[in-house]
């Protein structure tokens, strides 16, 4: 697959009604995935008809036109990303693309004792694991059909392809897996990779849990982490919403994601692309626009669907309002794109 050349655009910044600049797309590849994580789908989901998803050509030209309008960064999600047929050949299209500082994705880790390799070799340059437990019993039971020692060889065989950096993406539940905090945090360190931790969003219905009983905050999972760690505060940011404070003696980072807790929406530089090709503007909010159906209609007519992302754009609300006892986002996690 060829990639486009964007010598001769010229970028034009993308900037929202609060005066917030998007340079940042999460690209959801597929709405499928090979694990079945409670809090993030329903154990017996039906996932949307091939023909709705977006094809890889489509794909490409969604990245080209948000790259043509100032996006430096695009991270490409799903669902589970790797069971996307020819997903190299994607990475390696959006890797061309002239005016991209970097492609990266967020992954469950399953498929990359196969992969880790080609994705490093096709340009993509940092990989987020998911993880929520490292212990089996417990890690099959939170991803219903998910194999701990098989997420082993995937981070392996992704440092041994020596990618920029590799983070892990752990969300804690109370009740749950916050008794593993600590350990999480310890292995990050060992194999000198940052982590995330993530506080559960009511995204979905589901059966497995009461989402307001298993609450818990950053901050409480921040004291958990002073009583093991010397921790110094950072600036730092790598674009996307996680707040990080530092490892003393370490190459290793910590990072907040605070949804509920402490949203980030001020400083909110993203918008998300879901499979079936809905730009939302906004992870618990529904504003969003259908771009299949301008690229479908209009194939190849680039300066129309960044028209309609610019005039997109202006929908983006100034925040989210999550409540754990209410559901007002019926779509799950795997078809919004993680």
């Amino acid at each position: 697959m060829a990639s486009h050349n964007l010598s001769s655009a010229t970028p034009a910044s993308l900037v929202d009604p609060f005066g917030r600049t998007v340079d940042y797309l999460r690209l959801s590849v597929t709405d499928r995935c090979n694990l079945r994580c409670t809090y993030c789908m329903a154990e017996d989901m039906t996932f949307l008809p091939r023909q709705q998803i977006l094809s890889l050509e489509e794909l490409r030209d969604v990245a080209t036109a948000f790259v043509e309008l100032g996006v430096k960064k695009i991270r490409l999600t799903g669902g589970e990303p790797l069971i996307r047929r020819d997903i190299i050949k994607l990475v390696d299209a959006i890797a061309g693309l002239q005016g991209l500082d970097e492609v990266t994705m967020t992954t469950n880790g399953m498929l990359l004792p196969k992969m880790s390799q080609s994705l490093k070799d096709a340009g993509l340059a940092r990989l987020n694991i998911s993880v929520d437990s490292l212990k089996p019993k417990r890690f099959k039971e939170l991803t219903r059909t998910g194999d701990l020692e098989l997420w082993h060889q995937g981070v392996q065989a992704a440092k041994q392809a020596r990618f920029n950096k590799l983070k892990l993406n752990a969300v804690i539940l109370d009740g749950f897996n916050d008794d593993e905090v600590i350990d999480l945090a310890r292995f990050a360190v060992d194999n000198e990779m940052d982590i995330s931790f993530i506080e559960e969003m009511p995204l979905g219905v589901i059966s497995s849990h009461e989402r307001s009983a298993t609450q818990i905050s950053s901050a409480h999972i921040r004291e958990q982490l002073d009583s093991e760690f010397s921790l110094v505060d950072s600036v730092e940011t790598t674009g996307g919403p996680s707040r990080y404070v530092h490892i003393a003696n370490s190459s290793s980072k910590i990072g907040f994601i605070s949804p509920m807790s402490n949203n980030f929406c001020e400083s909110c530089n993203r918008v998300r692309m879901t499979a079936e090709g809905r730009l939302l503007l906004c992870l618990g909010n529904e504003h969003s626009m259908d771009l299949r159906s301008v690229m479908r209609g209009n194939p190849g007519d680039t300066e129309l669907l960044k028209s309609k992302i610019i005039q997109a754009l202006q929908n983006k609300p100034e925040r989210h309002y999550f409540d754990p006892d209410k559901i007002d986002i019926v779509r799950f996690m795997n078809m919004t794109g993680g």
